[in-house]
């Protein structure tokens, strides 16, 4: 309101300065010849004697002059020449005051506020169509930074402790050259023991298409020398020489994914979620200047092959996020993945909805559900369909008259549910043997000829259902969504045998949005969804290796005891430490089966195993 007061203050000040200035044009047409002959600043003193203030002002100079006087010891020539030369010099600083006191203080004071006021209203313009048309996949890159949600939930000093213990004991993977300064990113935190970024790989602009810019990775030819090393360990199955790969480059993504796969499995996730940070840290700092990604206006295309690795990382490290607890930060990673290639192709769109509810962003998710874009409605795929159901149940919960504060335009928890389970009913008999839920009403339930199976002969959808049971059931053993779904059940189940249910038309939609007989998301591996991390042990380690960019966690473990198709290699043979590089033989004994006694030496093809292996 100031700023508003103030430009009325300037636009009545510059009205009544017109005005003054036509009155005086109107006595200098009256005067005539004689206005030559009338001092000019007269006028002024006039204005001025009208004003209580000015006038004052001017005693005040007149005053302040007369002592300027009585300090000068120079006597006037004259008594009439010093009266004009005094009531000039009075004028003239009447003027000055005039112009310097009084105009520019409210001019100076009213432009800057009016060029704020003018500043906050181009921003209300500009913000109210964005708040309306704003992108639902929109990143809030503080929600990235995995520390600042461990320090919300745990608080600064346990996350402090948790920092300065891994960063005594994260140097077991690192150089140990002089220290040197590691640059900020966002999507993870680097450690001070980290390599030196070698900028082997960078990224390039495209084109721009539909108001969206499109990159991808490139590789330098050290890069490519180092992909055709890690090749050629990977089919060998050689681990060895995988670490090997990463002595001269630190930052090989392939490599690196590698290692975290085998840490992993191996029950050392600190290691396995470093390796991915490192991952983490290298892409991000090749990304283009004009590379955008929290604004929603940059594409990364999974089919070209550089660009797989980033998606492949990105994903890993959703899931450490969500081993950690940080679903709320693992929800902006997937928000990352859906809007950087819209053609789901790690299989973001299946788990966005758990990161969704565990984080209770619920609003966003039903807002998710009706603006994201897609073949089919999002409420016919088997995770949406449920978890749309469950998360108005806590939105009637967070009001205290549904009535007046939820839409009444939308469906009730209670008919979400029942319509999630019109359209895929054997997600409950599942539910029941993973949560699991052991009352005898739901066998009871399971009778019913609706619920009695398990599979619905439609591979893709069956495949759909068991990651979204892999990956939500742990909100299933809550309460409130145990009863709801129990309500829902039974009354669907009364209205089947009554037969007044709309159950066969919910069948024949769900037909024709997945018509195909083969499975469409058999790339979508159920284990990546999954929150158990299996142990295996050295007997099984010793012949792993993972093809990083397959599937979406990296895990097509090469017979890793997942029923793996590919022949084992056996153990490599005897290592000779003499003559190697240290860090090589440091590396290589953090793996269970390196046998480093005596043997041939089997440096000649960077380490990797003779014909035999």
């Amino acid at each position: 309101m100031s700023g508003r007061l103030l430009k009325q203050v300037l636009k009545e000040h510059e009205e009544s300065k017109h005005q003054n200035h036509h009155d005086e044009e109107e006595e200098e047409e009256d005067l005539g010849g004689r206005s030559s002959s009338i001092n000019p600043f007269d006028l002024l003193n006039e204005e001025g004697d009208e004003d209580p203030e000015f006038k004052k002002e001017t005693e005040i100079d007149e005053e302040e002059k007369k002592d300027e006087n009585a300090d000068d010891n120079v006597q006037p020539p004259s008594k009439n020449k010093s009266k004009k030369k005094k009531k000039k010099k009075k004028k003239s600083k009447e003027s000055r005051s005039n112009v310097v006191v009084v105009k520019p203080e409210i001019t100076l004071a009213a432009l800057s506020l009016d060029a704020n006021s003018k500043q906050e209203e181009e921003a209300q313009e500009t913000t109210k169509p964005a708040a309306s048309s704003r992108p639902v996949l929109e990143i809030d890159p503080k929600y990235l930074n995995l520390e600042n949600e461990l320090r919300r939930m745990y608080g600064s000093k346990v996350v402090r402790s948790l920092e300065s213990s891994s960063s005594q004991g994260g140097g077991r993977g690192g150089r140990r050259g002089g220290v040197h300064h590691i640059t900020k990113t966002v999507l993870i935190t680097p450690m001070e023991n980290w390599a030196r970024w070698d900028r082997s790989f960078s990224m390039e602009f495209l084109e721009t298409k539909d108001g969206y810019n499109y990159f991808r990775y490139i590789h330098s030819s050290s890069y490519e020398q180092a992909q055709r090393s890690f090749q050629a360990a990977q089919n060998l199955h050689d681990l060895n020489g995988v670490a090997s790969v990463l002595i001269n480059h630190p930052y090989h993504i392939d490599s690196l994914i590698t290692m975290a796969d085998y840490f992993k499995f191996a029950g050392d996730h600190q290691m396995a979620a470093d390796a991915i940070g490192k991952c983490l840290y290298g892409l991000e700092r090749a990304w283009h200047p004009m590379f955008t990604p929290f604004n929603g206006n940059c594409r990364l295309k999974f089919t070209h092959d550089t660009n797989k690795p980033f998606f492949t990382t990105l994903f890993s490290h959703m899931r450490n996020m969500d081993r950690r607890g940080c679903h709320r930060s693992a929800l902006e990673v997937c928000k990352l993945l859906l809007s950087l290639d819209t053609d789901n192709p790690v299989g973001a769109l299946f788990c966005v909805d758990y990161f969704a509810l565990r984080a209770e962003e619920y609003a966003w998710l039903e807002e998710f559900s009706e603006e994201y874009h897609s073949e089919n409605s999002l409420w016919l795929l088997p995770n949406f369909s449920y978890s749309l159901a469950i998360a108005r149940v806590y939105l009637e919960k967070k009001t205290e008259s549904p009535s007046s504060s939820l839409d009444t335009s939308k469906s009730s928890s209670l008919d979400l549910m029942m319509q999630a389970l019109k359209l895929h009913p054997t997600v409950l008999k599942k539910l029941v043997d993973k949560v699991p839920l052991k009352d005898q009403a739901w066998a009871k339930m399971l009778k019913h000829y609706y619920f009695r199976s398990d599979q619905s002969k439609n591979p893709s959808l069956d495949h759909l259902i068991s990651i979204y049971v892999e990956r939500n059931y742990l909100i299933w053993r809550l309460p409130d969504v145990q009863k709801l779904l129990r309500s829902a059940a039974e009354l669907l189940i009364k209205s089947l045998d009554e037969k007044e249910s709309d159950a066969e038309d919910f069948l024949r939609v769900k037909e024709e949005a997945f018509p195909a007989k083969h499975n469409e998301y058999s790339h979508l591996s159920i284990h990546d969804f999954s929150d158990s991390v299996p142990t295996l042990p050295p007997d099984n380690l010793q012949n792993f290796v993972a093809d990083p960019r397959m599937g979406g966690g990296g895990e097509q473990v090469v017979a890793a005891g997942r029923g793996g198709h590919h022949q084992q290699a056996p153990p490599p043979p005897v290592r000779d430490v003499a003559n190697r590089n240290p860090l090589a033989v440091f590396l290589e004994s953090m793996l269970p089966w390196v046998n480093l006694g005596e043997g041939d030496d089997v440096d000649d093809a960077d380490h990797q195993p003779d014909n035999n292996g």
